[in-house]
């Protein structure tokens, strides 16, 4: 039985990891066996290569940081998304290769037509992905509101995270079959019963 595969993706703060736990736990408690994971990560060698990412302080090119995101995507993929997927388990995943298109791509400028060839290589699209979108300025209350430092992608600018943000409405509008565009400005309870409804109307 093959399983299927469910992305949520978005800006910082847009709340993701609360969503994807959230989906995670109700399709469970419908009695589907779910597998509930992240990226970069997932894996023991993928997390490493999170652990690297994330504790980067060097420039990196913007391609270089993309490859770096897929050789995690690579042995995520290999050691743990398609043993799932054959074993007919339900997997939400919280990021996926559209976060490396928007960030590396939209935001730093990295050769889009590269990071696609390897969307293409890695041969692993999810059969729905929810792209969950709040404008700048709630981006920074919540940032603001959970005291987080800032991280190397604010640092770069409020241009920059805007770009990532209509990056990731372009996405939304050209793969309009997988992807869905969900205002995560409500409150989580508000936003998880709209992507519980339609994952569960999407999903056989």
């Amino acid at each position: 039985m093959k399983g299927r595969f469910v992305t949520i993706e978005g800006t910082d703060c847009a709340g993701k990891s609360t969503q994807a736990r959230l989906l995670a736990d109700a399709l469970a408690a419908l009695g589907r066996p779910v597998l509930l994971t992240r990226e970069p990560g997932g894996a023991p060698g993928a997390e490493a290569m999170r652990r690297f990412l994330l504790a980067n302080t060097t420039d990196l090119d913007p391609l270089a940081e993309a490859l770096l995101h897929f050789a995690a995507r690579t042995d995520h993929a290999a050691r743990t998304l398609r043993p799932a997927l054959a074993a007919g388990l339900t997997i939400v995943c919280d990021r996926f290769f559209d976060s490396t298109m928007a960030y590396q791509g939209y935001g730093q400028g990295a050769d889009q037509t590269a990071i696609a060839t390897l969307v293409h290589m890695l041969d692993l699209t999810p059969d729905l992905t929810f792209i969950l979108d709040i404008p700048p300025d709630e981006e920074r209350l919540r940032r603001h509101a959970r005291n987080m430092p800032s991280d190397r992608y604010e640092r770069l600018g409020p241009a920059f995270l805007e770009r990532v943000r209509q990056g990731f409405h372009t996405i939304a509008e050209t793969n309009p079959k997988r992807c869905t565009l969900l205002d995560a400005s409500p409150p989580p309870p508000e936003v998880h019963a709209r992507l519980l409804a339609l994952t569960l109307a999407h999903l056989p």
